[in-house]
């Protein structure tokens, strides 16, 4: 192929956290657990809600406000670890989610970390997401929207080589306090549900516990009178098996999924 027949693009800078991010995961412990939740009175509710004029309401908001209340009831699934023998259990949920913004010409997915999620409204949730999809990011600096970050470190830090890069963020990740000020304790993808493939999605993270949103499907379900068409959320929940063992995961899990199929919140 012939050289003019190629174009040339910018690496961003944040391309070299995902890259360190999928180094340290890697070297992580974490338990998947595949799941296939009912939605059906949920979305038939916020389908409903979004029709009245100024709702201030969407799946994703909705969904951030159950993982929310469910983790605030199990405080040790979103825990992390401080040296060897203890771990840091949280008053607050801060979640983080990405958000797609441009940088230097490149659609790139940044973080968003959402303080609080357990003592917020769907509403004040949603205002927050809308509020990071308009804001503007430029030069590469700002690789956490909504918080204040030099693009000169984030730039050395790019030049940097890769050995370098995962001795700095090792050194970073021993603070758990400085962990949950930086990127929060709690991680939500909802890139599956973007395409139209039945399926799950399996992503990487450093956090304690990611959720991972996949497709949205309709099958077969029981009816009062008749069998009626339901709707299936695919989600994937990674545990850190470091910080929380099977028993507490499953009630975890149990529970979030009662709260998504009851409706909760909406």
């Amino acid at each position: 192929m012939k050289p003019e027949n190629n174009s040339l693009h910018t690496f961003p800078p944040s391309r070299h956290f995902t890259i360190d991010i999928g180094r340290l995961a890697a070297r992580k412990h974490y338990v998947q657990a595949l799941l296939e939740i009912d939605v059906t009175k949920a979305r038939k509710r916020i389908r409903r809600i979004k029709r009245t004029p100024g709702a201030k309401l969407s799946f994703t908001s909705w969904m951030i406000h159950c993982i929310g209340r469910a983790l605030a009831e199990h405080r040790q699934v979103h825990a992390l670890r401080k040296g060897r023998a203890k771990l840091v259990l949280f008053d607050d949920v801060d979640l983080s989610i990405l958000v797609e913004k441009e940088v230097c010409g490149v659609r790139v997915p940044l973080p968003l970390v959402i303080r609080a999620i357990d003592k917020k409204s769907v509403a004040e949730i949603y205002d927050e997401i809308e509020r990071a999809k308009k804001a503007t990011t430029e030069g590469g600096g700002g690789l956490v929207i909504g918080e204040r970050r030099e693009s000169g470190p984030v730039r050395l830090y790019a030049l940097l080589p890769g050995f370098l890069r995962l001795l700095v963020w090792r050194v970073l990740l021993r603070n758990p306090f400085r962990v949950q000020r930086m990127m929060g304790t709690a991680v939500l993808t909802s890139v599956g549900m973007m395409g139209a493939a039945d399926g799950w999605i399996v992503p990487t993270t450093i956090h304690p516990i990611c959720f991972a949103l996949g497709s949205i499907t309709r099958k077969g379900g029981a009816g009062k009178a008749r069998p009626a068409s339901r709707e299936y959320l695919k989600m994937t929940i990674l545990f850190d098996h470091d910080v929380v063992d099977g028993a507490p995961a499953a009630r975890f899990t149990a529970r979030l999924v009662e709260l998504l199929e009851n409706g909760y919140g909406v």
